[in-house]
């Protein structure tokens, strides 16, 4: 059953030598049979885990250390680009008001029986009696087969016992491709205000890793038929739904985002940018207008969408540094691609959208060819069309005058040296008036032409 790997060799060898039972358990054989890669184990250790650590240490030599964490009776070492966590066979109890567990010792049974799905209560012997053996109480090799999430034992005690687990059904569910088993799904509706009891940043932890899958759409969805999502992501959750006035609808904005979202993992692995094509629509239920001329329109959601990021990035415990101001940014801009791609091309509008954007650009670019979702194939094309043509224009422009990032070539510190002012406002509005002329095409992006342009602004305003 083991495959030929020199860590459990090790470990399996180690045991002998300390007639220790042992078992590798969970995620590790689970992702072995799926063949899927992994550098972590989880060891039960009929005994003391902390014990078996130390002595797998000193087998190891060298520098390796042990982190031992008494109050939970685990030890975890680093190995051969594995990270290995040792654990004595224990059975868990809870209170009704926590997820920490009260621990006694066990049996190999008892610690698979505490397990959150079949699929991650698999186990595989190292030790004399057993090595190589499956141990499977619970078919959960009959679940891989079948591609089903389920639990071990009743769904609503092992979602009461622990909400986290509510999330981690759906985390699986999404990086798997698995079917959560109907009464499982059932208890998670129903047991889904106990989620509240969970921090904050287990919850994002688990938002994050399904956002990282190939296909979070599954994951997000899910949420949304167990009715979670409206306790963790209300402003996602508001987009779901489509209104009829005279017979005129609008798409549900909802599905739509699931998949560009999709659409997106397809071309970028970025978290952050996946989390702006999660949010780059949040702004529309709060712009939501019909009029019987225009019918429904969504006018200024990009800049209501950014307004919220801070607040939504706040509530989930997400980074508040340039990871925040960077889906900020993308969200805030998403449309001016779109814009651009539907008319006569300027060179000022490019020379505006690379200023903007900046570093930015071609993650952008990427969100709004994402957000080609018509099923109409020739609308696809005319619009991916376009997009290449706005591609092309922003290489032409990048290369000609060098925009992206650019530093105006004249600061205010030279402006308020060269014409005598003091700080104030005729150094902003020759400042913007620099810049504004570069972006136009009125001046080329260089310190002679900048500080001549200035001259004449300055004479202009009566500076002299």
């Amino acid at each position: 059953m083991l495959p030929d790997n020199p860590v459990l060799k090790l470990i399996s060898r180690t045991a002998l030598e300390n007639n220790t039972e042992l078992y590798v358990i969970g995620g590790y054989v689970r992702d072995m049979i799926l063949g899927r890669p992994t550098s972590d184990m989880d060891i039960v250790v009929i005994g003391s885990g902390i014990e078996f650590a130390e002595k797998l240490a000193g087998t190891i030599g060298g520098n390796t250390t042990v982190s031992i964490f008494r109050n939970f009776g685990t030890a975890m070492l680093r190995y051969d680009d594995y990270e290995i966590e040792f654990v004595g066979a224990r059975k868990e109890s809870y209170r009704r008001d926590s997820r920490k567990p009260i621990v006694e010792e066990g049996t190999l049974q008892d610690d698979q029986k505490r397990r959150d799905f079949t699929i991650n209560a698999l186990a595989v012997g190292l030790g004399t009696k057993n090595f190589g053996i499956l141990l499977d109480p619970f078919n959960g090799m009959e679940d891989l087969e079948n591609k089903l999430i389920r639990t071990p034992l009743d769904p609503y005690i092992t979602f009461s016992d622990d909400p986290l687990r509510i999330m981690r059904a759906i985390r699986f569910a999404t990086q798997l491709n698995f079917r959560i088993e109907q009464s499982t799904l059932k208890a998670i509706t129903e047991s889904r205000e106990r989620i509240k009891i969970i921090s904050q940043e287990r919850i994002t932890e688990e938002l994050n890793k399904m956002l990282l899958s190939d296909k979070p759409s599954i994951g997000f969805d899910l949420l949304e038929k167990t009715k979670l999502l409206e306790i963790i992501l209300p402003e996602v959750h508001a987009m779901k739904g489509v209104d009829v006035v005279e017979g005129r609808m609008h798409k549900d904005n909802f599905h739509h985002t699931l998949k560009v979202l999709d659409n997106l993992c397809k071309k970028s692995d970025n978290l952050w940018l996946r989390w702006a094509a999660l949010l780059h629509d949040v702004g529309k239920p709060g712009t939501k207008r019909y009029t019987e001329e225009s019918g429904w329109t969504f006018h200024g959601h990009d800049h209501l969408g950014a307004k919220m990021i801070p607040r939504i990035f706040r509530r989930l415990k997400l980074p508040l540094n340039e990871k925040m101001k960077y889906v900020q940014k993308i969200v805030q801009l998403h449309l001016r691609p779109i814009s651009l791609s539907g008319e006569e091309i300027t060179d000022s509008a490019i020379r505006r959208l690379l200023f903007d954007a900046g570093d930015q650009t071609d993650d952008l670019m990427m969100l709004c060819e994402a957000d080609i979702t018509s099923k109409n194939r020739e609308t696809v094309r005319r619009h991916l069309n376009n997009f290449r043509l706005v591609r092309e224009k922003l290489r032409e422009i990048e290369e000609k005058d060098a925009i992206r990032n650019f530093q105006p070539p004249v600061r205010g510190d030279e402006i308020m040296e060269t014409l005598g002012l003091p700080p104030g406002r005729e150094v902003g509005i020759l400042k913007k008036a620099i810049k504004d002329a570069i972006l136009d095409g009125v001046i080329r992006n260089n310190r002679e032409e900048a500080r001549r342009f200035m001259m004449e602004k300055a004479r202009e305003m009566g500076i002299i």
